[in-house]
């Protein structure tokens, strides 16, 4: 019986599968796709690559870069995503976290300063709870509150939190953005959809086919649910609280300008990594 194909090998030969199929990532998302079939740390594949396969490990490696050679992003086909340090569960009912998201969470800890202060935080929009259980996990007296559209993408949150062993500093909702919220909050955070509806369909497919419409699509110019929590925003925050919201491409200004006509005090506008404006953090006396 001729001997097992190593690990390196199936590897190898996955990445020449997304290769050929125009993944630009090929390389690291075999390798991310490996790690996770074999349940071992990107290290500790290293050490075993020239260990034999199994013939049951190598058919679930397959099945997964054959997802990945159809465009599944490789967050959904391993179920999870890593975002601010935490390896967070993904649904059907959530976006998939992004680093670009990181930028909220930034400028919240920025605003809090001390990160030892009792601060109340509610995340609209939760989806897997990113933003939130990022905060709660680096503020560890604070405590939460999200809030979601979808029972589903709460759920997610919740188990999330449970996971992570914040389940006891946050809790869930489901309802329309704020509706839920009688703050008062230090910190107001939300990523809301913000994609204008005609540009849905454009999307990359990664995006299109597999984030869910609803935490994408933001009305006819992608600003609705900001022409709605922004209003609110006064009237949940404490006094010297803080609104932070994620931004699309090009959206940063009407957004600040959405926060000045609501009477803010201070409005602030954060770029991402890449230099694009990302966040906006506006405060209100």
């Amino acid at each position: 019986m001729a001997d097992q194909p190593s690990v390196g090998e199936r590897l190898k030969a996955g990445r020449a599968r997304l290769d050929a199929a125009g993944i630009d990532t090929a390389g690291l998302d075999a390798r991310l796709l490996m790690a996770d079939v074999l349940h071992l740390s990107q290290t500790a594949l290293v050490l075993a690559e020239h260990d034999p396969m199994s013939s049951e490990d190598a058919e679930r490696f397959g099945v997964a870069i054959e997802r990945r050679a159809a465009g599944e992003p490789v967050g959904r086909i391993r179920g999870r995503r890593d975002f601010f340090g935490l390896d967070l569960v993904l649904s059907p009912a959530t976006l998939e976290p992004r680093p670009d998201t990181e930028t909220v969470v930034l400028a919240a800890l920025d605003h809090v300063g001390d990160r030892d202060r009792a601060v109340t935080i509610v995340d609209i929009g939760t989806g897997t709870g990113a933003i939130l259980l990022a905060l709660l996990a680096a503020l560890p007296n604070a405590t939460g509150f999200g809030t979601d559209l979808s029972a589903e993408a709460a759920q997610t949150a919740r188990f999330n939190a449970e996971r992570l062993g914040l389940a006891e500093r946050a809790r869930f909702a489901v309802c329309d953005l704020a509706d839920a919220v009688a703050g008062p909050a230090d910190l107001l955070v939300s990523n809301p959809p913000y994609i204008a509806s005609a540009d849905i369909p454009g999307l990359d497919p990664a995006v299109r086919n597999h984030d869910p419409r609803l935490a994408l699509d933001g009305g006819a110019d992608g600003l609705d649910p900001y022409r709605r929590l922004v209003p609110a925003a006064p009237s949940l925050l404490a006094s010297a609280g803080a609104l932070v919201l994620e931004v699309g491409i090009g959206q940063a200004d009407a957004v600040a300008n959405l926060c000045n006509e609501a009477g803010a005090a201070t409005v602030g506008i954060r770029p991402d990594l890449a230099g694009r404006p990302r966040a906006v953090l506006a405060t209100w006396r």
